[in-house]
């Protein structure tokens, strides 16, 4: 294919010009020039390099600077870096050069976006060791986190070149780390899109049915909201607001959990939009003018008093304030309408990054945000040496949804929703956490474990005599309380272990063996102990046997007798084996001696969208691409997943669940089983229906070839008089 230099040198000073335009609010003297500075770097470091469409590289670091400026309004520092964020890593430059141009700040920033490099513990994640590296460079700036989810954006943008098993390992990545981020930094336009992305490249036939629905219902939706709009117009216009007010659709994402969590087909999702009313009030006048709004509309329209959610009040904690309301609207359907100021807006959509426009305004609520940041840095102080398990804990904090409790004194925290009174205790102090023996809650005494509820008044029971115990781990559920938990175990474990050493030199003493270093050594390699820590604590316990130092005795004495058996690499040796020259398990092949099974978790069956996953100790497991556990194992473990297709050549029955819900019909069991038996030949395993005022309930479990003939089956069951629903279960 030929290419245009000419045409790409014009379209990249296009772009760049467009990326000026979009900061140019907020340039200052001087930024014009240090922006141009970075962009000719850029050019100059990446002009060799194409991305997988042929583009030129250049094009994604001016992408990725203008959703800095323009979707999340960063200002020039973080433009610069955006611009420079893949130099360090892809080419010769290094961070002393960049530190020389632009500075210790740029340079900083850099490091935090740059990914580690090095041999990592296969036991581990690349990604989520480069996470943690993120992460503890946001201790210092939280920059390097917003520059990291642009360019994760662009990146899902342009996921269409990249091969499938790429598209699938860095979608379930963005899903399960990049999105939740987004969501805990306020970034909600960002979010929307980088699940709705997520979803396309790892659920695409889900993904394709939300959007045509959307698209076949858009002219009525349009229509409602307009009948909707219209009367609330005139009302607020006579009563002097200034005002925006518009329908918003929901994310493709949000309609998706909605089909599948609630089990309610697109056509029944009431709320495909919400309507947003955006004030431009003074901020003394926001909180009254906002409750204003809302009686006018719930004058207008009959409210359900159970949605009424009051964000202003008490703001989330990513910063998020707005009033949300669902009312009856025409036609009989109900209508969530959000009301909120013109700078709660803005909030709302560019979230952390907009704070700093609103900083004297919004002090308070800028605080809960540095609680965060501040819960990080001291999860970070404490790092768990599994990335893995420091990234689930951290995980727990991104999404999960609020409680607001409140100390004796009437000072209000929140915490996620299943949080515990112990969590409560070490939210408010790591002593007060440590010593605590139980809590009253609204003046009730209850246990560690219990489960909180928003509105709840809580006192910590403390003792000076009480130390945390092994099982505290399963009564929390904050980052902040598990690390202090691990850290005060650990600790008394060290002291623990000091006591252990007088009691091994006297078993060593009585059993004549010099308690030397090099014999503690041994012994810890002797007993496949992972280190004389562990063989102290052991030995304080009373868990170390004389026999066994006997045993080892002999061992040095006679070490033949001992010889160890040769250690596989299981995992390394099936990755192996399977990726060989094809890169490709073919599920049916009699000719790859490989063992594998289909995974219980999402029950696959020929025609699924499938990958294979090397387990430990179970060969591989086969999981659908849209398996509930996907998402988890693609981003944490992509090394041990390998590409796998079904082999057309075999006819094999597959066990298959499905779910049948509609009205209890006379004789609809036997409609359905007629359709199943006789009609398509299909043999059942069990079948069981269970019905309750007038509704019924039914799991049917059959034995099918494929998704092919399992969809015609599904179709077939709804044509059945007083099936209103028929899905597939996703595990058995």
């Amino acid at each position: 294919m030929q290419i245009d230099l000419e045409a790409e040198k014009k379209e990249i000073l296009n772009r760049y010009k467009n990326l000026i335009k979009a900061c140019k609010r907020r340039l200052e003297k001087g930024d014009k020039e240090i922006i141009r500075k970075a962009f000719e770097v850029s050019v100059e470091a990446h002009k060799e390099m194409r991305r997988k469409s042929g583009e030129p590289y250049i094009y994604h670091p001016i992408a990725v600077a203008q959703i800095c400026a323009e979707e999340i309004g960063l200002g020039t520092t973080a433009i610069v870096c955006a611009l420079l964020h893949d130099t360090v890593e892809d080419t010769d430059m290094t961070l002393d050069d960049i530190k020389g141009m632009f500075g210790e700040k740029v340079s900083q920033i850099i490091d935090g976006l740059t990914k580690i490099s090095g041999v990592f513990d296969h036991t581990s994640s690349i990604q989520a060791e480069n996470f943690r590296k993120m992460l503890l460079t946001l201790s210092e700036d939280v920059r390097v986190i917003l520059i990291k989810l642009a360019d994760r954006l662009h990146n899902m943008r342009t996921l269409d070149h990249m091969k499938r098993d790429k598209q699938m390992k860095i979608a379930g990545e963005t899903l399960y780390l990049y999105a939740p981020l987004a969501h805990r930094l306020g970034l909600n336009a960002i979010k929307s899109e980088l699940e709705d992305l997520g979803l396309k490249y790892t659920n695409e036939d889900w993904y394709s049915q939300v959007v045509q629905k959307l698209e076949e219902t858009e002219p009525v939706r349009k229509k409602f909201i307009k009948n909707f709009i219209d009367p609330l117009n005139d009302i607020l216009k006579e009563q002097g607001f200034k005002f925006k007010i518009f329908g918003r659709p929901k994310s493709i994402y949000s309609i998706y959990n909605k089909i599948k969590n609630k089990g309610v087909p697109f056509e029944e999702i009431y709320d495909l939009f919400a309507i947003r009313i955006v004030i431009d009030t003074p901020a003394e006048r926001e909180k009254a003018d906002c409750w204003k709004i809302y009686s006018i509309i719930t004058d207008f329209y009959h409210p359900n008093p159970d949605r009424l959610r009051d964000w202003i009040s008490t703001p989330k904690s990513n910063g998020y304030e707005s009033l949300h309301t669902t009312v009856m609207g025409p036609e009989g359907k109900w209508v969530e309408v959000q009301i909120r100021t013109v700078r709660m807006d803005e909030l709302a959509e560019m979230g952390y990054a907009a704070h700093w426009k609103y900083k004297d305004a919004a002090a308070e609520k800028e605080s809960n945000l540095e609680n965060w940041l501040r819960r990080i840095r001291e999860m970070l102080d404490n790092p768990d040496p599994n990335a893995l398990e420091f990234i689930d804990d951290f995980k727990l904090n991104l999404f999960a949804d609020e409680i607001f409790v409140f100390t004796p004194k009437g000072e209000m925290r929140n915490l996620p929703t299943t949080a515990t009174a112990l969590d409560f205790a070490f939210e408010i102090h790591t002593k007060v956490g440590e010593q605590c023996i139980g809590a009253k809650v609204n003046h009730k005494l209850v246990p560690l474990s219990y489960q909180l509820k928003s509105g709840d008044q809580v006192e910590i029971l403390t003792s000076s005599k009480q130390a945390p115990k092994d099982d505290w781990i399963n009564y929390v559920v904050t980052a902040r309380a598990k690390s202090k938990i691990k850290s005060a175990l650990k600790e008394n474990r060290r002291k623990v272990s000091e006591s252990g050493k007088e009691i091994l030199e006297k078993k060593f003493y009585k059993c004549k063996l010099d308690y030397t270093i090099q014999n503690v050594n041994e012994f810890v390699t002797f007993l496949k102990l992972p280190s004389s820590g562990e063989l102290f604590y052991r030995a304080a316990l009373g868990n170390v046997d004389v026999k066994e130092i006997k045993e080892f005795v002999d061992f040095k004495l006679h070490p033949e007798k001992y010889k160890p058996k040769k250690k596989e690499n299981k995992i390394e040796e099936l990755v192996t084996n399977v990726r060989g020259s094809s890169d490709m398990l073919v599920i049916g092949d009699d000719m790859q001696k490989l063992d594998y099974g289909l995974s219980p978790c999402c029950s696959p069956i020929p025609g699924d969208d499938v990958f294979g996953f090397v387990t430990v100790n179970e060969g591989i497991k086969i999981h659908r691409v849209n398996c509930p556990n996907a998402v988890k194992l693609l981003s944490n473990y992509a090394y041990r997943v390998v590409k796998a297709k079904w082999n057309n050549d075999h006819l094999i029955s597959f066990l298959a669940g499905i779910k049948i819900k509609g009205t209890d019909e006379m004789g609809l069991v036997n409609n359905e089983t007629k359709v199943i038996s006789s009609q398509l030949n299909i043999n059942m395993r069990s079948i069981s229906f269970d019905t309750e005022d007038g509704i019924f309930d039914g799991t049917i479990m059959v034995f099918v070839h494929d998704a092919k003939h399992l969809n015609h089956l599904i179709d077939n069951l709804m044509k059945v008089k007083g099936v209103t629903s028929v899905t597939r279960i996703d595990n058995n």
